[in-house]
């Protein structure tokens, strides 16, 4: 299947993705060995019995390549049959955001539902868009006062604009669906699930809880941020040079976040290599030299951040410890590894709180490895999505280079940047 996408900024030509996307056995980490932070396999065993429910025994990871299975770990049933997961990265991007208004979601969910909705062959996929239009376009009318009075005051003005636009792109989606024109649906959809997520991001008013005192002074995103990452491709005749946007959630792992747009921010990612791509992760990070992370030059010591975790329903984040190490075996990661480009960041296997610089983006299917019934979610600190040109993290190779990666919005959401530090 091709996988040509439409972006004015990416110049990848249509190519075939490679079998390693869909792959489950996984190679050892691409790097020399020498490297402990390196995020590696070491073993994965996964079993589904529907009748009984599924038991998930999770790998350990680090640079060795043998180690004892962790115990089985039995996660809530209840989370495995209560459907599919969701893999797009924007609406699990709006799906995170720290709001609690219900009118606002009514809304989304039909939207968000036209994704399933055109699953179906045909044109008769739009006679369940048309359901969810309506239903939206009822929620919207019903619901309007409501989210008005969720909005932040200085920014009631304008949600009431995005509504209004919201409202006229449903009526245009239901006469889109009249016409029977099911190429102009996907599209309409995203423009319109842009404005809810936008009225939703005004719902935010200040950053909702306090940073722990001991990690307070470090680089903290308090909100989010959007960068673009360019990457030269060294050898693949079927891409070339190609822009992926990441979008930062600094809602729910400020100090993840924070840490690396202060690197973004220092240059430290501009001119490295791919340092892995084996078909399940891209992975990158490590500089020259004998460091396995960032050096701090106005100390000389290395930076590490701590294991930072958000779990669906708590105010703050969870930090030091891994969702099973507490015993959280049935908590819901509000960012889960569910989306192709998932980005995360990589760890000593038996240190917690030894990320520095070193990140991953992972590529996988998810209905084999179901949100937080897998070996990752609540182990490994998530703190954003690639939301365009994804599909083309799977065409990266050791040793293609990431020319740059620059602040596109949000900088302004980085408190006690550290690369403002003179020496």
């Amino acid at each position: 299947m091709a996988a040509a996408l439409a972006s004015s900024r990416c110049c990848c030509r249509p190519s075939l993705l490679p079998t390693g996307r869909g792959r489950r056995s996984v190679a050892r980490c691409a790097l020399s060995g020498e490297k402990r932070n390196s995020f590696s396999w070491k073993e994965c065993a996964l079993s589904v019995a529907l009748s009984v429910g599924l038991i998930t025994s999770p790998p350990t990871f680090g640079w060795s390549a043998h180690a004892s299975p962790l115990e089985p770990v039995l996660p809530d049933i209840s989370v495995l049959i209560s459907g599919p997961p969701i893999k797009d990265p924007g609406a699990l991007l709006r799906y995170a955001l720290p709001i609690d208004n219900k009118a606002i979601r009514e809304v989304q969910k039909p939207l968000e539902d036209i994704t399933d909705s055109l699953k179906v062959a045909g044109v008769r996929a739009l006679d369940s868009v048309e359901r969810n239009a309506r239903q939206a376009s009822r929620a919207l009318s019903n619901g309007r006062s409501l989210i008005l009075d969720g909005l932040a005051e200085s920014k009631r003005a304008n949600g009431e604009e995005l509504l209004d636009k919201l409202a006229v792109g449903l009526e245009e989606l239901q006469r889109i669906v009249e016409d029977r024109n099911r190429n102009a649906v996907a599209p309409k959809q995203k423009e319109l699930l842009n404005y809810v997520g936008t009225v939703e991001e005004d719902m935010v008013d200040g950053f909702p809880y306090e940073v722990p005192e001991e990690y307070s002074s470090m680089p903290l995103l308090k909100g989010r941020a959007t960068v673009d990452m360019k990457v030269k491709i060294k050898d693949n005749p079927n891409v070339e040079d190609c822009v992926f946007r990441i979008v930062l959630d600094g809602y729910n792992a400020p100090v993840t976040s924070g840490n690396f747009i202060d690197l973004v921010e220092r240059k430290f990612y501009d001119g490295m290599e791919i340092q892995r791509a084996d078909g399940f992760v891209v992975q990158t990070g490590d500089p020259e030299g004998p460091a396995e992370g960032f050096i701090d030059p106005s100390t000389g010591k290395s930076r590490t951040i701590p294991l930072e975790v958000m779990v669906d329903g708590d105010k703050a984040p969870t930090y030091g410890e891994t969702l099973e190490e507490l015993g959280r075996y049935k908590a819901q990661t509000k960012l889960p590894f569910n989306a192709f480009g998932t980005m995360a960041m990589a760890r000593e296997e038996f240190d917690d709180n030894s990320a520095s610089s070193q990140v991953f983006w992972l590529l996988k299917e998810s209905e084999l490895t179901p949100s937080n019934a897998n070996i990752l979610d609540g182990r490994y600190a998530v703190f954003g999505y690639v939301t365009e040109n994804e599909d083309y993290l799977a065409d990266l190779k050791v040793g293609d280079v990431i020319e740059s990666i620059q602040v596109v919005s949000g900088l302004d959401n980085l408190v006690n940047p550290s690369y403002k530090i003179v020496g």
